[in-house]
């Protein structure tokens, strides 16, 4: 059994350099995360590598007194270029069409593949720990859908910065979703 803790970093300015910090409101509001998670018996802690994600998480970290492991694959989807379109009805599109891709991005079905790969691969490794998993909100939301398949784009848009989820595997093989946030 094991029980993960999906994070969806907290506000950053946008700018188009994928590796931006927190806004202020962003950092405040890491601390807040901290506040929800701290109570639970967290074993580790796994961040993208994207600073916003990391920062959002590192207040737990240093609460809990763990280390912040990089985890490459929990990177935001990559949309591509979508300079012609809307951005929500260029996002709605890839979720109605989950092997479609703009020229330059990622399908939402292999960046699904990507971040269920990366839970399977932490149980196997964190047979019964509480593990932290800090990244994006169309990975996080994509990865919740890879175990509860009626979420979509409205699950997506409704999702807040930051926003944190509990995922909990059940040995008699059902996974358990709960939003710890707001």
């Amino acid at each position: 059994m094991n029980t993960f803790y999906l994070v969806r970093h907290a506000h950053a300015d946008w700018t188009p350099d994928e590796n931006r910090p927190l806004s202020a409101r962003g950092r405040e509001d890491a601390g807040r995360v901290a506040d929800v998670l701290e109570p639970y018996p967290i074993g580790a802690i796994y961040a993208s590598p994207y600073r916003r994600a990391r920062q959002t998480i590192e207040p737990l970290a240093s609460r809990l007194g763990l280390s912040v492991c990089l985890e490459p694959d929990l990177w935001e989807r990559e949309l591509g270029d979508i300079a012609t379109e809307d951005f929500f009805r260029a996002v709605e599109r890839t979720w109605r069409e989950p092997s479609f891709a703009y020229p330059g991005g990622e399908t939402n079905a292999a960046a699904q593949r990507r971040g269920v790969a990366v839970v399977q691969g932490l149980q196997a490794q964190y047979v019964t720990e509480h593990i932290v998993l800090a990244t994006h909100g169309n990975l996080m939301a994509l990865l919740l859908q890879g175990f509860h398949p009626s979420l979509d784009f409205a699950f997506w848009k409704s999702l807040t910065m930051p926003d944190i989820y509990l995922l909990r595997f059940d040995r008699d093989g059902s996974v358990a979703m709960e939003r710890l946030w707001g």
